[in-house]
């Protein structure tokens, strides 16, 4: 999947969410969904190093994503012969989490020291407050993998 058709999918999978948001609210999903494709986004990303060895690596983010996700965690894609595997979760931010924020992970084997490195990406969609859903969304999930940081 090129990073195009990755970032539409994830400004749709925004949408959908944020509509039926709407609609358990008692307002309409269907002009929520319209309303959430106008509006920015917040996004961040991030990499954190893990000192562990790429099989334990794509397990760690896959626990740490069933843990917060709203949805099942989605395989993206897993390139044959090399040590790369990308991962999404839909999973809340903002005030009381009500916020969906997409949260994509590229799990590469070989960072530094021989371990892995998992590079974040969170997206959220932004209203008249700004909450930067994704910029804490993205720190947070970062720290519950328990790596350290690069840069």
């Amino acid at each position: 999947m090129l990073a195009e058709d990755r970032i539409l999918a994830e400004d749709r999978i925004l949408a959908e969410e944020l509509a039926a948001l709407g609609a358990a609210s008692g307002g309409s999903g269907r002009l929520t969904g319209l309303v959430a494709r106008l509006m920015r986004k917040n996004v961040h990303e991030t990499d954190v190093h893990l000192p562990l060895p790429f099989d334990e690596a794509v397990r760690r983010v896959v626990a740490v994503f069933e843990g917060e996700g709203r949805r099942p965690v989605e395989f993206l894609a897993a390139e044959p012969g090399r040590d790369r595997v990308l991962l999404r979760v839909v999973t809340g931010g903002g005030v009381a989490g009500l916020n969906p924020v997409v949260v994509t992970a590229r799990v590469t084997a070989g960072g530094e020291a021989g371990g892995s490195t998992v590079r974040l990406r969170a997206a959220a969609k932004e209203g008249l407050v700004r909450q930067r859903a994704g910029e804490r969304t993205a720190a947070r999930l970062a720290a519950s993998l328990g790596g350290r940081p690069n840069g």
